[in-house]
């Protein structure tokens, strides 16, 4: 089972401690750090503003060496689909080819609002969002020297020199993730390297992945998709650390043992076992005290040798 710590910085994170999270998550061993990507801060007093996730991440890309780094996940309305291309392959070739591509419709619209940023109505989201995932692939597979024209409704590239080029070929492994019942699972299998069911037990998210599985048999794929989830992280070494940790994420102790992974390193792993049932190879560990990074450490040593 990968493990990677994954972290909300719209809940209020500098640089700085977002780096910390990151160095010491790789010194620990695991698998990947990977951060939300929104402009409007939520659940937090005012004066406390998110970061930009590419940014952050072409800053971390060059202070670490081994872990895996991305998205969960970008909304597509954010940018442009040939400027984001460019900027995931910079940040990719900044790591030495450890981006991963977390990529969804966007779904808050006060951000949106407040930035000025265009939201179109869900279907057209999707729409976009289709046409966005062919520009992004096809302008990263096309061979140095060959140029890249699309014609869609929404997005149109006339003779792009597609350049420059990720590291990792044919790109940067994108995730895509959610409950959607019929375009999600159907751009996950042509799309996406790996599907995320976040915040779901492991009996919710079950018939999610099995269709994917159904959608993925029904179209040509080079490799299988991986399957992943994300649950919030709340470990003590007993109940009273366990407590402590809720209450500085401002979470009940007993709303987090039912539905996110909380409780002593044993039982943190019997929840993963559940998901790896399922067929789940990856989890990620949604870590919002980051401040505390003994927190990172404890996992490391009690929870990841026994997955």
């Amino acid at each position: 089972m990968e493990t990677c710590i994954f972290t909300e910085p719209q809940q209020g994170a500098t640089y700085d401690e977002l780096l910390a999270v990151a160095t010491t998550a790789e010194s620990a061993g695991f698998t990947g750090f990977f951060r939300s990507d929104h402009y409007l801060a939520m659940n937090v007093p005012d004066g406390v503003g998110p970061s930009d996730a590419w940014i952050t991440l072409a800053g971390i890309a060059r202070e670490t060496s081994t872990i895996r780094l991305g998205t969960l996940v970008t909304s597509a309305t954010f940018r442009l689909p040939g400027p984001a291309a460019i900027s995931v392959a910079q940040v990719d070739a900044m790591s030495g080819g450890r981006i991963e591509f977390g990529i969804g419709a966007g779904w808050y619209a006060e951000e949106h609002s407040a930035y000025g940023i265009p939201f179109p109505a869900l279907g057209e989201r999707f729409d976009r969002l289709e046409e966005y995932l062919t520009i992004v692939t096809g302008l990263w597979a096309t061979p140095v020297g060959d140029r890249f024209t699309f014609d869609g409704k929404h997005y149109q590239l006339t003779e792009s020199p597609a350049l420059p080029k990720p590291t990792q070929q044919p790109g940067p492994p994108i995730i895509i993730g959610g409950a959607g019942k019929k375009r999600t699972p159907a751009l996950a299998a042509r799309f996406a390297a790996e599907f995320n069911t976040p915040f779901m037990t492991a009996a919710d998210a079950a018939p999610l992945h099995r269709r994917i599985d159904e959608a993925c048999a029904t179209v040509e794929r080079s490799a299988p998709i991986r399957h992943s989830a994300a649950q919030v992280l709340c470990c003590g070494r007993d109940d009273a650390e366990v407590a402590r940790r809720a209450d500085a994420i401002g979470r009940d102790v007993d709303d987090l043992r039912a539905s996110g992974l909380a409780g002593t390193p044993a039982q943190i792993v019997d929840t993963i076992g559940r998901f790896a049932d399922l067929g789940i190879t990856r989890m990620y560990l949604q870590t919002l005290d980051l401040g505390d990074l003994d927190h990172l450490e404890l996992v490391a040593a009690q929870v990841l040798p026994q997955l």
